[in-house]
């Protein structure tokens, strides 16, 4: 197809799936009409009208590509030419072996990148998706206004799920007690300033535990009463109600840290607090997504020793997400059965996470430049990620983050050096090369 010859694609939400496949496809010369209702509607989570807007956390997780899957899923879109990756390489902050990024400059630089390329026209608007003739992707993400989830229900004719996701609170890093505090990152690794430690003893975390437990919580609407937490980001006070160790031995566990301020033991638990910016001037509650009200929030977490003069830059909060039980509603490439014309991606096409939306993204962006794009193999972290939004269980289908579980076992698993069967490490490792071999293949076939 000759570049005059290439049609406008719609691209409805540019949040990280859509900013990442109107890239792509701007890439290979399509022209791009990249709608995004925000400011014109917002949502309860966004703050800002810039793209690719991080509404939790601002990490990306492990990028430790060898033994963590999503690590490998970052390696294998770095090698794919990522528009996210790219940027959150560029503003990347330090967090020992994860990649953070500062989020307010990652999203102008997205917003930026896209606005200025000729092929990418942005209009600012809600749309759903009542009169749609041309290939269209929707990637409006986990926030899915009701106009938009209204128009997937009708098409699809399917009941869609909801599942609540919270946000972990920012505080000023100038506000912390550093007498109660020190940098460290678990077992040394990566910078020792990339994690700041606040440590609890026995008597202070069991007093904590109680106080997150009747604390008071967010008053839900009725029709979300019913609506399941996705295990992954669990709030904080759920964990903590699930027994007086859980937290210890979650998000709070102090294990590979020692506190210099009582020489050097190990406190009994640790909330860590990882950079917001690069300048430090922020700092986010590692794993603290709550939906406890501003005032429990304000009275119970400044029971932290380290926090009791805090000043919160942000609150914690919690919202509703929307996804499409993906299994049963599209075909091999994001395709809504119903209707070949508009394909899903991101969140609201049944995946978790930030990189796994930019990853679908990627690939949709892909399969809509070209239909006969090769699918990439399962064996890559592309590939798993896509069967599982695919052809995961259709009757307990769950958006999942990216995980060796789904890959495909491997057949021979043993340790090179030692011939005996691999466990632990040394079997990550095994999926890891296995699939980057499998991407490079991949990779000269679409590129052949």
């Amino acid at each position: 197809m000759n570049k005059s010859d290439k049609k406008t694609i719609t691209v409805i939400g540019a949040g990280l799936a859509g900013s990442e496949a109107a890239f792509q496809l701007a890439k290979r010369g399509f022209p791009v009409e990249l709608v995004e209702m925000r400011p014109i509607k917002t949502t309860p989570a966004h703050k800002t009208d810039s793209f690719a807007e991080l509404v939790c956390s601002n990490s990306l997780r492990s990028d430790d590509a060898l033994y963590n899957a999503v690590g490998l899923l970052h390696e294998e879109l770095r090698q794919m030419g990522s528009l996210i990756m790219q940027m959150a390489d560029k503003h990347k902050v330090p967090a020992g072996g994860a990649l953070a990024v500062d989020r307010e400059a990652f999203s102008k630089d997205i917003t930026k990148t896209l606005g200025e390329n000729p092929l990418i026209t942005v209009i600012h608007e809600e749309r759903d998706l009542s009169d749609i003739k041309t290939p269209t992707l929707v990637a409006t993400g986990p926030l899915t206004s009701d106009k938009m989830a209204k128009s997937l229900q009708d098409i699809t004719q399917t009941e869609h799920l909801h599942f609540f996701d919270a946000i972990a609170p920012i505080v000023y890093t100038e506000s912390i007690d550093m007498q109660n505090a020190w940098y460290q990152s678990r077992y040394d690794k990566g910078d020792k300033y990339d994690y700041l430690n606040c440590p609890l003893e026995k008597d202070e975390y069991e007093a904590f535990v109680n106080a997150l437990n009747e604390g008071e919580k967010v008053t839900f609407k009725e029709f979300e009463k019913n609506t399941p937490y996705f295990e992954g980001c669990l709030p904080v006070e759920v964990l903590a109600s699930r027994g007086k160790d859980t937290l210890a031995f979650g998000p709070m566990k102090p294990v590979g840290l020692r506190n210099p301020h009582r020489d050097n033991k190990r406190p009994y638990a640790v909330l860590q607090l990882r950079k917001e910016t690069k300048s430090g001037t922020l700092m986010n509650m590692v794993g603290f997504q709550t939906k406890l009200t501003y005032g429990a929030q304000k009275e119970i977490f400044k029971m932290i020793p380290a926090l009791k003069n805090v000043t919160f830059a942000r609150f914690g909060g919690i919202h509703r997400n929307t996804f499409l039980h993906s299994p049963l509603v599209l075909d091999d490439r994001l395709s809504l059965k119903k209707n070949p014309l508009i394909k899903v991606a991101g969140q609201v096409g049944g995946c978790e996470g930030y990189i796994e939306s930019a990853a679908m993204g990627f690939l949709a962006g892909l399969f809509l430049a070209d239909e006969n794009t090769p699918l990439p193999p399962p064996e890559t972290a592309l590939g798993s990620m896509l069967l599982h939004v695919t052809h995961g269980n259709e009757e307990t289908f769950q958006p999942m983050n990216i995980n060796f579980g789904i890959f495909p076992t491997l057949e021979n698993p043993l340790n090179p050096e030692t011939g005996k069967k691999a466990k632990g490490r040394d079997r990550k490792a095994l999926y890891a090369r296995r699939a980057l071999e499998k991407l490079a293949q991949w990779k000269e076939r679409l590129n052949s």
